[in-house]
């Protein structure tokens, strides 16, 4: 179902991680990952967002005049657990609708390099989509990437924290951008038409 809001409000699309160098590949920062590739392609460079806890890329997805739409790009640089105040900080700031706030985040439970795109729903024990939806609700949309789980009886939060391994990076880069052409065709042609695209 697909949500209808003001054509001229902006879109947020979060990228949730952590910052700092040593968490830079790990699997719980895919979202960044994909944050920084969209950057890349609107052609911008992530800055301090004023008084909000976050480095954000302001610009347009989209061909120019051709329904092209202003996006807020955002990394919270909080820490994952408590991604919510910076995102409501630049919600606020921003004016955006809740239902025009794209997550995108790591995902146990589809394997690797798995896409699903929704909106709405728990949190399935996410601690970044935990924190944002107690301050936004759970209506927004989100971009999961697929991790898979945990080998053996290693604990989800090693696991998510550690790097993705030499296998994985082999890929890496081709789901990466496969997940910020996803971002792009929800921003762009809406949730359905993104789904049927993008959900493997």
């Amino acid at each position: 179902m697909d949500v209808t809001t003001d054509a001229n409000a902006p879109w947020l699309i979060v990228g949730l991680g952590n910052p700092g160098p040593e968490y830079a590949m790990n699997r719980h920062n895919v979202g960044f990952m994909v944050a920084d590739l969209l950057a890349e392609r609107i052609g911008g460079r992530f800055k301090r967002a004023g008084k909000a806890q976050a480095q954000v890329v302001e610009g347009r997805l989209g061909p120019p005049g051709t329904g092209s739409r202003r996006v807020v790009l955002a990394k919270p640089m909080s820490f994952m657990n408590v991604s919510g105040g910076p995102v409501n900080a630049l919600r606020d700031f921003y004016k955006v609708p809740v239902a025009n706030i794209v997550a995108v985040h790591d995902e146990l439970d589809i394997d690797y390099g798995v896409l699903r795109l929704k909106l709405g729903g728990g949190d399935n024990g996410h601690n970044g989509l935990k924190s944002m939806t107690k301050v936004t609700g759970p209506d927004y949309h989100r971009v999961r990437f697929g991790i898979g789980r945990p080998p053996g009886r290693m604990q989800v939060a090693d696991f998510v924290l550690k790097d993705f391994s030499s296998a994985e990076r082999k890929e890496l880069d081709y789901f990466v951008d496969r997940a910020a052409d996803a971002a792009e065709a929800l921003v762009l042609e809406g949730l359905e038409r993104a789904q049927s695209t993008y959900n493997s």
